[in-house]
């Protein structure tokens, strides 16, 4: 089995430290949720955020979407992206309005600019990409 090597420039750069900035405000919205015993949808939703994008940091941060060629990553990332900005739209602005305690509307705010992070994920990798180019981190800019 191939050796994983570590990107250590990967956290460094606008993309890997947005990654981290989506982790952990992820991280913070599900505690929120947990510790004010919102509804389930709430912390299920936060705390699947939280593991998807600490899979696609962990993906990018070992290099396996370079190993892994048999999907376009960041197309997959984009989707992820997208998706989770609409469902953390919708739960979010339930906390928000229900508001049962001031957990469930802290976990409802920062669930918001969570949805503002993946909005700028989204289109930082819409710019990254362009189906005219080869793929790969080696490809030749324009």
């Amino acid at each position: 089995m191939a050796c994983l090597e570590l990107d250590r420039a990967f956290p460094r750069s606008p993309r890997g430290a947005l990654k981290i900035a989506r982790l952990l405000l992820a991280l913070a919205t599900f505690l929120c949720f947990v510790a004010s015993n919102a509804h389930e949808a709430y912390t299920a939703l936060a705390g699947l955020e939280m593991g998807i994008t600490l899979l696609f940091l962990l993906l990018y941060l070992l290099r396996l979407d370079a190993k892994m060629r048999w999907l376009f990553w960041p197309l997959a990332d984009i989707f992820n992206s997208v998706i989770a900005a609409l469902f953390l739209l919708v739960v979010c602005l339930f906390a928000i309005i229900v508001k049962s305690n001031k957990g469930t509307l802290a976990g409802g705010v920062l669930g918001l600019i969570l949805l503002v992070l993946c909005v700028v994920d989204t289109v930082l990798l819409c710019k990254k990409i362009s189906l005219a180019r080869p793929r790969g981190r080696n490809a030749p800019t324009r």
